[in-house]
This record gives structure tokens, C-alpha cells and sequence, in this order.
């Protein structure tokens, strides 16, 4: 159950009277003063989307004194909506706007993204080099590569082209910084012991196109998972499984094989890419895109372009890896 306020000016408010019409199933209360109007509706899950997009068609959001608010009550006493409630099989759908709230977060690079991903990467180092399947798994639950990722779904299906490339930008930062600590920690320690290759470190440096077209499969259920409010803990697994302990690899040949690091970084690369294109798969059948229609132009064209240009890269990065081996 949803509360869903609008808070406008008398002359801006919608028609209620049609709104009540669309939506039988809703509680709707209605309050006047002083030349403002407010309306609370408690509307089951599954209306949500089509009660806000009904609104926001009907009102225009550009003045300041109108406002749309959704909240979710701890607990509504009703036997009209409990009635309503039961009426309804589907699966509930995530606001789109909630998408786009939970991103916020990862669009900013701050310290404790960068702290976490430098320790994640030591003890992704120290897995591998104990050849220690354990470690590395504890290494990528502190990793925090899923939020990039999936902030950059978003913002593509929705067209914010800004915060798209600046979630993207933090996501290279992020491995580039598990690269480098690799490599630095590697070289100290190379100087007082002999490191040897284990297989965990070997077996990130077999790149095959099928690490593709499973990356692919990691961006959709994980962005599917995150949507459904799966928690990052648990969906970030797969993303830092694929891209965390690559990237270390990759640094620990800048300082060990430099004459093999084409290998894990053309795995890296194939999982960075093969993760967007399943995001943004996800998106697209998830539905996930803006309520208006000169928003919903400006989405498709940056969605249809990026995925062009991401299919190209796959392609690309298949037939490497084939005439590789």
C-alpha cells in the first residue's frame, strides 16, 4: 500500500473527479486552504505507476507550489483497501523515480568507495596468491563495483546522459585503483619473496568469448535483482566476481609476466562491457525509462546508441579472443 500526496494551487490541480473514475480501488481525501488544494490518495502497490503518471500528465510540475510526494504508511486500517489489495496478482513494479533516487549514491566518487575498493583488492591479492577461493569470495562482498554499474543502467534508460558517463568514469576509477594496489603491493612484496603464479591467478588469465556472454547474463539478473530491492550485498557478488579479481590479476602481471597482461585484461574488458550490455538488456525489459514523452525520445536515442556501440565493442572483443587461442 501506497500514500500518494499532491500538494497545488486550486487553478493547477487536476480533475478529480476523472481521477477518482480511473482509480475505483483507491482511498482519495481531499483538503482546501487558502487557494491551495492537497490530495492524499492510499492506492494498492500494483496502481502506483499508473495513479503517478495519470498525475503528473495532468499537472504541471514546473510551478513550485506543486508538489507530488509518495511514502509507503507502516500500516493502513482499511477493509475497503484491504478488499482492493486482493484484487490485484501482479508483481508490484519499482517507481521509476525510486530507480533513479537509489543511484545517487554511486554518482559521486567519495572516500569510502575508494577505501573499500583498495582494501577489497588486497584481500582479492592475497586470495589469489594463497590460492584461496575463500578470501577472494570475502574480497568481492566488500567490493563495491555493482553500484557504478547499475547507476549506469539507470541513468541510460532514462536518458541522463551526465550522470550515465560520470557512473561509468567511477566504475573505471574504481578498477583502475584495484589495478594499481595490485601492482604496487606485488612489487614490494616481490622484492623480499618469490611469488609464484597459483591457478586462481591463472585461470584469470584464460580469456574465452564465453566469459562474454556470461558477463551478459551477470548484468541482467543482477540489475533484475537490484530493481526488485534484492539487497547490494547479495547482487554485488556477481558483479565483483567478474571484474575484482581480474583486475588484481592484471595488476599482479604489470609486475610478474608484463609479456602477459593481455590476457586477463582482455578478460576484464570483456566482462566490463558484457555487465553494461546486461544492465542495459535489463532495463529494456524491465520497462525502466522516463513517464514523459519528450524524456522517453531523448532515452531511446542515448539507449539505442549505447547499446550499438556496446554490441560493437562485444564483437570486437569476440573475435580477439578467438584469434587468440
Amino acid at each position: 500500500m501506497k500514500k500518494v500526496t499532491v500538494r497545488a494551487r486550486k487553478e493547477d490541480f487536476p480533475d478529480l473527479s476523472r481521477i477518482k473514475s480511473l482509480f475505483k480501488d483507491a482511498v482519495c481525501f481531499l483538503e482546501e486552504s487558502n487557494g491551495a488544494v492537497q490530495m492524499v490518495f492510499y492506492v494498492p502497490d500494483e496502481e502506483l505507476n499508473k495513479l503517478v503518471d495519470t498525475l503528473q500528465e495532468s499537472m504541471d510540475l514546473r510551478y513550485k507550489q506543486v508538489l507530488l510526494e509518495v511514502s509507503s504508511p507502516d500500516f493502513v486500517v482499511s477493509s475497503f483497501l484491504k478488499k482492493a489489495e486482493k484484487k490485484f496478482k501482479t508483481e508490484e513494479e519499482t517507481p521509476v523515480e525510486k530507480l533513479i533516487d537509489e543511484t545517487k549514491r554511486y554518482i559521486k566518487l567519495d572516500y569510502g568507495k575508494i577505501i573499500l575498493t583498495s582494501i577489497a583488492g588486497i584481500i582479492a591479492l592475497t586470495g589469489l596468491f594463497m590460492n584461496n577461493v575463500t578470501v577472494i569470495i570475502g574480497a568481492m562482498l566488500l567490493s563495491p563495483l555493482l553500484g557504478p554499474i547499475y547507476a549506469f543502467a539507470v541513468n541510460t534508460a532514462v536518458g541522463k546522459i551526465e550522470y550515465a558517463f560520470r557512473s561509468l568514469a567511477n566504475l573505471l576509477v574504481l578498477v583502475l585503483i584495484a589495478i594499481l594496489f595490485s601492482c604496487l603491493i606485488t612489487l614490494v612484496i616481490s622484492a623480499f619473496v618469490n611469488l609464484a603464479l597459483t591457478p586462481e591467478i591463472l585461470t584469470r588469465m584464460d580469456s574465452s568469448h564465453i566469459n562474454i556472454f556470461t558477463a551478459i547474463l551477470l548484468g541482467f539478473a543482477s540489475m533484475f535483482a537490484f530493481s526488485k530491492g534484492i539487497p547490494e550485498s547479495t547482487a554485488g557478488v556477481a558483479i565483483a566476481a567478474a571484474l575484482l579479481p581480474p583486475a588484481v590479476v592484471v595488476g599482479i602481471m604489470l609486475v610478474k609476466n608484463f609479456q602477459e597482461i593481455l590476457s586477463p585484461l582482455t578478460l576484464m574488458f570483456e566482462n566490463i562491457v558484457g555487465l553494461m550490455v546486461g544492465g542495459l538488456v535489463a532495463t529494456l525489459v524491465l520497462n525502466i525509462g522516463p513517464r514523459r514523452y519528450y524524456e522517453k525520445v531523448v532515452a531511446k536515442k542515448f539507449i539505442t546508441r549505447t547499446l550499438w556501440f556496446l554490441i560493437s565493442l562485444v564483437g570486437i572483443l569476440f573475435l580477439l579472443s578467438i584469434f587468440r587461442r
